[in-house]
């Protein structure tokens, strides 16, 4: 196992940092009262989709680059780095299931377009507390006849729904406990995506209620499909906190060399050393996190499950302590809205709680131990 980034990851980490650095703003929501319609998302996923980033995990026999998941956690760390408001995590994460559980002819129909940029997609999958790991009976599928299905019901926290194309959607089947992974044309007038008013206003994240829409089952069952599918959205999670903790440890680092105080430097007075010392461990740490599960899983891994619940856990306590310092080291600037401070934040403690929380990952952590030494 060797941790050491090649010449290629290190060119594609920094040619998606000069691109994200550049064509990035955050200037509209940077303002009181600011939401995700200011946003940029549309103008930003235009440019996302002339990099070709939609096809990176998408197989090259459907158009994609078949990138592994070491090379996406260097983009999807460069997107943590910057906040980008984009449809590019949804899309991810709909690719992978349907990559993953979709038959031959959903795979050849969905995934060209996904790599081409013309089809974003998110995952409908979390109860209205959050769950994801139930068969839940808030989204209900009803078999039709033939080959067809009905869904009616609710999914919640579904990550840019608003702006997708299509939905695939986790439903109990009816008169049954069994859970089924569906694709859903997010554009019918059954579908209705709500915007929650989400802390963070970089991440569209929606509620989304479904009156007997019109779906088409995946080909793989939820025991197949689901286990595999959480690791790598965890991971993907990861990735986003580890780079944006080190982003923010940056910006700290930054402000206490240029901010003095009784006529030198904060970051020469041994309290802030020891705050920006501790953040710079918390981000260090999260990043090998990463890397070890992005290795655990693009080698399927039998670790890999555990190795993607680690990095969650740890890497999303780590990015709200590193940002929440952060805040304290800026003082009262720290609070304002035209510092990107709070939005860091913000996500931070958007991204603890997405698929499972620090603490229910450690309770998964724990169960998969004790399943090896049983």
């Amino acid at each position: 196992m060797d941790f050491a980034l090649s010449e290629d990851n290190l060119v594609l980490q920094q040619s998606a940092r000069t691109f994200l650095e550049k064509e990035i703003s955050l200037g509209r929501v940077l303002v009181p009262g600011a939401t995700v319609a200011d946003a940029d998302y549309d103008r930003n996923w235009a440019k996302i989709v002339a990099m070709g980033w939609p096809g990176l995990i998408v197989d090259e026999a459907f158009g994609g680059l078949g990138l592994s998941c070491i090379d996406l956690a260097m983009i999807l760390g460069e997107m943590g780095r910057t906040l980008a408001p984009s449809p590019f995590l949804g899309t991810l994460f709909g690719a992978w299931a349907i990559q993953k559980g979709g038959s031959q002819e959903q795979k050849e129909r969905f995934l060209p377009q996904v790599a081409a940029g013309t089809a974003k997609l998110a995952l409908a999958v979390a109860e209205s507390n959050g769950a994801t790991d139930d068969p839940g009976r808030e989204a209900v599928a009803r078999r039709q006849n033939g080959a067809g299905y009905l869904i009616t019901g609710v999914r919640s926290f579904v990550i840019d729904a608003a702006a997708a194309d299509w939905l695939v959607v986790a439903a109990a089947e009816e008169g049954s406990a069994r859970r089924a992974f569906f694709l859903v044309d997010a554009k019918q007038a059954a579908v209705q995506a709500d915007p929650l008013p989400w802390r963070d206003v970089t991440r569209q994240v929606c509620d989304v209620r479904f009156r007997e829409a019109a779906a088409l089952p995946l080909a793989a069952d939820d025991a197949t499909l689901w286990p595999w599918l959480r690791d790598r959205i965890l991971f993907a999670l990861a990735a986003e906190n580890a780079a944006g903790a080190q982003r923010v440890l940056e910006m700290t680092v930054d402000y206490a060399k240029e901010r003095t105080a009784f006529g030198r430097p904060i970051g020469g007075y041994q309290a802030i050393k020891h705050a920006l010392a501790d953040m710079l461990g918390l981000a260090e740490c999260s990043t090998t996190a990463v890397l070890y599960a992005a290795w655990a899983l693009s080698q399927e891994d039998k670790r890999a499950g555990l190795a993607a619940a680690m990095a969650k856990a740890y890497s999303s306590d780590a990015y709200v302590s590193v940002t929440h310092r952060s805040v304290q080291i800026f003082g009262a600037i720290g609070f304002t809205w035209e510092m990107k401070n709070h939005l860091y934040f913000k996500r931070a403690r958007a991204n603890a709680e997405l698929f499972g929380n620090a603490r229910a990952q450690r309770s998964r952590v724990i169960d998969m131990v004790e399943k090896k030494a049983a």
